[in-house]
């Protein structure tokens, strides 16, 4: 599978790819802790592509990755719609507890990001990272 970097690794500014280009959707106040992209010519339950966090060294915009697996999971609902982050694990630490405190905030962000410019309550949630237990650097 073809994986593309939209937002690196600290980025405050999270991307989305529309045609050729790429999008700022909004400015977070907090960096992501990985960089963040998704799988192309694929569909998930929020009618998006599948999402992917790349737990590794800082890639830049475009990066394309292929990989034949998923190293592990983010259960994560965003805009009351299951959306979950697929892991792809390349080197480094993968603190867990950091991670679950990033999306927890990251959940957070979202809800009022929704009911402030949307006028919307929308269930976001951070529901558990799943990965395997013989997986190297998660903590």
């Amino acid at each position: 599978m073809r994986i593309l970097v939209e937002t690196p690794k600290y980025s405050f500014l999270k991307y989305h790819k529309v045609g050729s280009r790429f999008k700022i959707e909004f400015f977070s106040p907090i960096p992501v802790l990985f960089n963040y992209g998704f799988v192309e010519n694929s569909l998930s339950e929020d009618g998006m592509e599948k999402d992917v966090i790349i737990v590794g060294p800082r890639m830049e915009q475009g990066t394309v990755l292929e990989r034949s697996h998923f190293d592990g999971i983010v259960r994560f609902t965003d805009d009351s719609l299951r959306d979950d982050k697929h892991i792809v694990y390349i080197d480094g630490p993968f603190p867990v507890t950091l991670f679950s405190l990033y999306f927890r905030l990251y959940a957070m962000f979202k809800f009022f990001l929704y009911l402030l410019f949307e006028k919307k309550l929308a269930r976001c949630r951070f529901e558990g990272i799943d990965f395997p237990v013989s997986a190297r650097g998660f903590e």
